[in-house]
């Protein structure tokens, strides 16, 4: 208990117990001595907590109580198991994820939640050959937050609004919610407040979203019949379906000098998906499955996170492999880029996919353009003149002077370009279009799911029309018939020569879907 009617000592007294005090203990300078010591070494060792670890520590106690906060988590869905991951990186990367997402919610026998298109590099993965990613946990979070921030400032679109699944959902090869939906329905949050697009959310809001995106990101782990979070990235498993050995080691594994130099030890192994995570598993049991991402690519005559080529003992999934290697765009994109090429454009022409301002691209500026070159000059010798070129490119145009395209443009007796811009009019009423569509609220899903639908059209409409600019022009260059030039490396590239095999453009033009 404190005194306080006690004497508080004034400078004099101060003065003379100094004077006694100065007769001290032998052990005092040593004591003094080993304390600053123990400082030293403190900060000579101190390492700054990551975000995600201080986030995850204040969200300890919270996530303690997580299940009885949200006991829809095995009640609000019935029976219903779903599939979420983490999207990254540019929109080809994001396409590649949602096709291997389609592949494994349909393995697993769960919904797949549809995720909205990221902005361009919002969220990075790393580099799987150098083994140097986000983890699976840290990358749920950074998407969480921005799929949060695109719904809170109304420029949400989902991968179903651009791109067209509505062959996988009426074949039942898949089943599909949309995020948003999702979300509601699993965080009981208000839809007028999340929509808001206010500055200041108020504070039950923002403890509700941070709750919530904890407990969906799997910050402190699996939370009983809720969630069960995949951990296993491309540096530790190559997952497989019914081909080889579950466990075998993969064949591309670290080399001993990049051991060595990074100071890492990791083991691939190849993980039969079904095994592991399917009936019999501890992920059975969970209302959700989260993994992160879902990026595979070839490498080294493996694969960097995927290996799911065909399914010798699932027709099933056979069929489903053949159908998402194309997913096409909406009846929206595919019919203006029909159109431009058939009403505008009027003859047969070349596309140019030129790829020049964006990360690797900008220092091959020379090689791009030389295989442009050489085709137009094979053209040149066997036909007749002017050249119809379609450009697609990153470069503004008033930046062409002084380059080849500027050149092309100028030779208007040789060559006849076409390009689009950002804000041509057949882009904004496209986009118009897409808007009042809302492809990615049209699917059949589970009771109680269309009342948050409904919500979701009424409150979380888009402030900001949707880019569509990208999805034009690919297909617009699906459509070229003199042949297709495109930037080496570049995952757009890719996409249109996929398009081109399957020949999109020879196909009628499509009425928009209903499900």
């Amino acid at each position: 208990m404190f005194n306080l009617n006690r004497t508080i000592a004034n400078p004099k007294l101060w003065n003379k117990r100094n004077s006694q005090q100065s007769r001290r203990s032998p052990l005092f300078f040593p004591s003094i001595f080993l304390i600053s010591l123990c400082f030293f070494f403190f900060f000579l060792t101190y390492t700054p907590i990551p975000n995600y670890m201080i986030f995850s520590t204040s969200l300890k106690t919270v996530n303690v109580a997580l299940t009885h906060q949200y006991p829809h988590c095995e009640t609000r869905f019935h029976v219903e198991k779903f599939l979420w991951y983490a999207p990254h990186s540019g929109f080809s990367n994001q396409l590649s994820e949602f096709k291997n997402a389609i592949l494994m919610a349909s393995i697993l026998n769960r919904t797949l939640i549809v995720p909205p298109i990221l902005d361009h590099h919002a969220v990075a993965l790393g580099s799987c050959p150098k083994f140097r990613v986000q983890s699976p946990k840290e990358i749920r979070i950074s998407v969480w937050d921005h799929m949060i921030e695109l719904l809170r400032s109304r420029r949400y679109v989902s991968m179903a609004d651009i791109i067209d699944i509505s062959s996988l959902l009426s074949s039942s090869l898949v089943r599909a919610i949309d995020f948003r939906v999702f979300v509601l329905l699993w965080c009981d949050l208000n839809v007028d407040l999340v929509c808001s697009n206010g500055l200041n959310a108020p504070p039950s809001l923002v403890e509700s979203l941070k709750q919530c995106g904890s407990l969906l990101s799997g910050i402190d782990g699996n939370i009983k019949q809720c969630l069960y979070a995949v951990d296993e990235d491309c540096r530790t498993t190559v997952w497989t379906y019914q081909n080889g050995v579950d466990g075998m080691l993969d064949s591309f594994q670290p080399d001993e000098q990049l051991m060595k130099r990074k100071k890492i030890s990791y083991v691939r192994r190849r993980r039969d998906v079904y095994k592991t995570l399917g009936p019999g598993s501890k992920a059975e049991s969970a209302t959700v499955l989260a993994f992160g991402s879902l990026f595979t690519a070839p490498y080294k005559g493996s694969e960097l996170y995927i290996d799911i080529q065909n399914a010798p003992a699932d027709p099933r999934i056979n069929a489903l492999i053949n159908k998402i290697e194309f997913l096409p765009f909406v009846p929206e994109i595919v019919n203006l880029g029909k159109q431009f090429a058939t009403q505008t454009i009027k003859a047969p022409f070349l596309c140019a996919q030129l790829r020049l301002l964006d990360g690797q691209f900008k220092n091959h500026w020379k090689a791009t353009f030389l295989g442009l070159r050489q085709k137009l000059d094979s053209l040149r010798q066997a036909g007749s003149q002017p050249i119809h070129i379609f450009v697609m490119t990153d470069l503004p145009q008033g930046n062409w002077t002084g380059s080849y395209l500027g050149d092309l443009a100028m030779d208007s007796a040789n060559f006849k370009l076409y390009f689009f811009g950002e804000n041509d009019l057949l882009v904004m009423n496209t986009a118009k279009k897409l808007a009042l569509a809302r492809h990615g609220l049209r699917f059949k899903s589970f009771p109680g799911s269309m009342d948050a639908v409904a919500k979701v059209e009424k409150h979380c409409s888009l402030d900001i029309l949707p880019d569509v600019l990208l999805y034009i022009e690919e297909t617009i260059c699906s459509c070229a018939s003199l042949g297709f030039v495109g930037t080496t490396g570049s995952t757009i590239a890719q996409s249109i020569e996929v398009m081109r095999k399957f020949g999109l453009c020879s196909s009628p033009i499509r009425t928009a879907f209903a499900l």
